[in-house]
């Protein structure tokens, strides 16, 4: 029980990257071309290890947001000031469009639990994004976070539930973890990790180690937290793949968004298909809700500190902010914008930008002023490497595939 209280930052960082977008994007790999893309999810989940592991480490070491980290080692004026516009509009633009997803995500998974919840569409997706504000703006980060770890084990039960029920080819299933990209299947490949391995995640998961751990000593049990609970998010995604690879790509079903796998898996599950992948959805929609704006407004608190230290304690920078980004997203998930096609390309542009964002972690766990002996020592640093190459090379795949050359 010990360690369950421990537990927090890591399960967060799972509760965010199973999203909506998690959620598609896995379902449609599965069903379009089965177990073969487990390997590139496999990857992402270990990339992903080491690069929160990499954030929160510096975080902790240097007892900074990874936003305040990465401006303390430019020099003043104009380059500070263009890195902290890259960071705001990257993070503030992209987690507002994302949110949409997210809220309308949680809406659909209600809806496949409850389909008369659709005649009261508009005053469903309202009292969500209310729900959701009143949460960040009363609840305080303590309740959040036991909202979220409550909602990830549930989030558990709806996905694992349906991939056990189902009784996948464990054969098939080991061969997919082979590295091979099925022809048109560069596009999902790139998705499925820049669905795992979200850029916010890492400002998220910085700030809230930051607050967690002071010391140096305290990175054994940040790493435990961290590789445990990033662990059951990944096998949360493998089991999204395999269930719509056993059920849908098998028997050449198609399928548009992860609730249309409760309309195919009824024959198997009965009733309790609406209800397992439902609840999958409701719980992955919220969380993700919820750590988005979090996420930015972290960002916009600490990029605020940076240039006037009176702002980093202030909690209204960090409410207003993440309130903000809750009421662009519901007016965008209101105006009934279909986000299926666009949340795969987003996710595809993340897995495309994950070289920088590799690249600039690298950078400051190896940054001597910022944290002397504590730099990344030759494994943690050849991981990072691999990480960076192997991404950089699906990312030219992607590309020269595009133009004919490959």
């Amino acid at each position: 029980m010990s360690k369950l209280r421990k537990t927090g930052p890591g399960l967060i960082v799972a509760a965010a990257f199973i999203g909506p977008g998690t959620v598609t994007t896995a379902t449609m790999a599965g069903a379009n071309y089965g177990y073969a893309l487990l390997w590139a999810l496999l990857f992402a989940i270990i990339a992903t290890i080491i690069l929160q592991y990499l954030a929160a480490r510096i975080a902790i070491l240097t007892q900074q947001g990874l936003a305040q980290a990465i401006l303390s080692t430019l020099p003043g004026g104009a380059a500070r000031i263009a890195m902290a516009v890259l960071v705001l509009a990257a993070l503030a633009i992209g987690n507002a469009a994302y949110e949409a997803g997210n809220i309308g995500g949680g809406y659909l998974g209600l809806e496949t639990m409850f389909p008369q919840v659709g005649a009261y569409k508009n005053i469903a997706i309202a009292a969500m994004a209310v729900t959701i504000v009143a949460l960040i703006a009363l609840g305080g980060l303590k309740l959040l976070e036991k909202l979220l770890i409550a909602l990830v084990l549930l989030m558990s039960l709806g996905f694992l539930a349906s991939f056990f029920a189902l009784r996948p080819d464990w054969q098939a299933l080991f061969y997919g973890f082979i590295p091979y990209v099925p022809s048109g299947a560069e596009l999902t490949a790139i998705a499925l990790i820049g669905t795992t391995i979200v850029p916010y995640n890492l400002f998220l998961h910085a700030a809230m180690a930051r607050d967690r751990w002071q010391s140096g000593d305290d990175l054994t049990e940040m790493r435990r937290d961290t590789v445990a609970s990033i662990s059951l998010g990944g096998l949360i995604s493998l089991a999204i793949v395999a269930t719509a690879a056993a059920a849908l790509f098998q028997k050449g079903l198609e399928v548009e968004n992860g609730a249309d796998m409760a309309l195919q898996l009824e024959p198997l599950l009965g009733p309790w298909a609406r209800i397992l992948i439902g609840l999958g959805l409701f719980a992955a929609g919220i969380t993700s809700a919820i750590t988005a704006p979090m996420a930015t407004g972290f960002v916009v608190r600490e990029i605020a500190a940076q240039f006037d230290p009176k702002f980093a304690d202030d909690p209204r920078i960090f409410r207003w902010t993440a309130i903000a980004i809750v009421a662009v997203g519901a007016l965008s998930a209101l105006s009934g914008v279909k986000l299926v096609e666009l949340i795969v390309v987003a996710q595809a542009a993340n897995g495309l930008l994950l070289p920088l964002v590799a690249i600039l972690l690298f950078r400051l766990a190896n940054n001597a002023e910022l944290l002397g002996e504590r730099r990344s020592g030759t494994v943690l640093n050849i991981a990072c490497l691999i990480v960076i190459g192997v991404s950089l090379l699906l990312g030219f795949r992607m590309i020269a595939r595009a133009i004919g050359y490959w």
